[in-house]
């Protein structure tokens, strides 16, 4: 089974938004890029704008989509559909995270990231991203 899966790299100040996953979910306490599952009928746009609601809320404007990620995790696959966001929110308030990180490009090698995740933090990395998340 295929789960469609989107997450937002959200960019303040040049620090991308890392979150923890917790101990009660899978991958527990490895790192990932905020989001969730696409309902059916929804846009990975309106999808994305939801979850970070639902999990931080917060808000967000969407700037550009990256490459999607695929991993298999033996019980399920993932494509994880990418977007470059600038946040516009005031606070992040962790509903199911353990913790959070605003890190630069050049920190985010640090940490223990999900699989799917992982093609994205090196596409990132690569990037040249003004303050607002823009490729320069």
């Amino acid at each position: 089974m295929v789960i469609e899966v989107v997450c937002g790299v959200i960019i303040n100040d040049n620090k991308v938004l890392c979150v923890q996953r917790s101990e009660t979910m899978s991958l527990p306490l490895m790192w990932e890029f905020p989001g969730g599952k696409i309902e059916f009928g929804e846009t990975p746009e309106a999808c994305l704008i939801r979850e970070l609601e639902e999990e931080l809320e917060t808000k967000v404007k969407i700037i550009e989509k990256l490459s999607n990620s695929y991993f298999d995790y033996v019980n399920f696959e993932i494509i994880l559909i990418p977007y470059i966001c600038q946040f516009i929110g005031d606070k992040i308030i962790l509903k199911e995270h353990k913790k959070y990180l605003w890190l630069s490009t050049n920190e985010l090698i640090l940490l223990d990231w999900a699989p799917a995740d992982i093609p994205i933090v090196n596409e990132i990395i690569k990037l040249n991203l003004d303050n607002d998340g823009r490729i320069i």
